[in-house]
């Protein structure tokens, strides 16, 4: 097996030692989502749910996410 990889026990050592921040910081800077706000409104949030813009198409708020280099997924 290649060294780049972790064993079961190294694993979850590694994961014992992350703290509550470095878990709502996972995604942070790859992940956004959409939430339909009303019938026009749809909110774009960070990971952590921090909100990042507020705009009036699902469509439109996808794109703006896409472009910004971030992958969309959606809040039900």
């Amino acid at each position: 097996m290649d060294d780049k990889y972790l064993n079961n026990d190294e694993a979850l050592e590694l994961l014992k030692q992350l703290t509550i921040q470095d878990f709502l910081d996972i995604g942070l800077d790859q992940v956004a989502y959409v939430r339909q706000e009303d019938d026009k409104n749809f909110s774009i949030h960070a990971a952590d749910g921090s909100q990042i813009s507020v705009l009036d198409s699902y469509d439109t708020a996808i794109a703006t996410i896409r472009v910004n280099d971030l992958h969309p997924v959606t809040v039900h």
